[in-house]
């Protein structure tokens, strides 16, 4: 049996695709083939990325502004990728929100709370019910949820994205039976990653990060290309309800 990890003839959606994990992934999707669909609530970000793949791969890439909280807007992402391209193999939900509040769970509002929960959860939840339905009846795919490594186990100072993120790996847990074997649900758990989200972290806590995590640094976008392009695969056509933990090895650790 021969690894075919080749995406030609694919269309594969990624949420939050316009900079860090989703950006990377998005790149290395369409260099395995698959022309692609990238979507945040900057369209000129998406716009901005749709160009580099066009340029570096000759692949098809289709900005979408969509704010994956809104329902409305998850239905308009489906009818405007069914519009232009007929079909949709891969979803990616991997559009993230953590928003801080320090050591105290009681500075979290309400307001705070459900943003968090309507991005990492409600969303993705949406996008899922609408493609995995509408995958389940013509050729099948892959849905594919970005989670993080604290939603096993989770810090005082990020529980309402922890709880956000476990709920993602709830539904994709409870999906991988829905759909199958023509649409396979699985998980992604990264750890630490230099991304936006990360910047705000200090000096210090960066390199406390490194020192703890076995390869002594933290994550880089492009580390979460491979799963990704394997789990929407061929390659992959076994994997379902799976939750892949790539942190490094921190997790062990800790």
């Amino acid at each position: 049996m021969s690894l075919n990890l080749d995406l030609t003839g694919k269309v594969a959606i990624v949420t939050g695709g316009s900079r860090g994990i989703g950006r990377a992934i998005v790149l290395g999707l369409a260099r395995a083939g698959a022309d692609v669909v990238v979507t945040s609530r900057k369209l000129d970000n998406c716009k901005a990325v749709a160009d580099e793949v066009a340029t570096e791969t000759g692949r098809r890439a289709l900005p979408v502004q969509v704010n994956v909280s809104d329902w409305d807007d998850c239905g308009r992402l489906y009818d405007t990728v069914y519009a232009n391209f007929d079909q949709c193999h891969v979803l990616i939900n991997n559009a993230g929100l953590a928003l801080l509040y320090g050591d105290d769970p009681a500075q979290v509002t309400e307001s705070m709370y459900d943003k968090t929960h309507n991005v990492n959860s409600r969303g993705p939840f949406r996008l899922s019910a609408l493609f995995g339905s509408r995958m389940s009846q013509n050729t099948g795919g892959s849905i594919i949820n970005i989670s993080t490594a604290g939603s096993w186990r989770p810090d005082g100072n990020d529980l309402p994205y922890a709880m956000a993120k476990a709920g993602l790996n709830a539904m994709a847990l409870g999906l991988a039976g829905v759909w199958a074997p023509k649409v396979r649900v699985n998980t992604v758990l990264p750890g630490a990653v230099d991304t936006d989200m990360s910047s705000v972290w200090s000096p210090e806590l960066r390199a406390r990060a490194a020192e703890m995590n076995p390869m002594k640094r933290i994550g880089n976008p492009e580390d979460y290309i491979g799963v990704c392009v394997f789990l929407a695969s061929d390659a992959s056509s076994y994997i379902n309800g799976a939750q892949i933990l790539a942190d490094g090895g921190l997790f062990r650790t800790l």
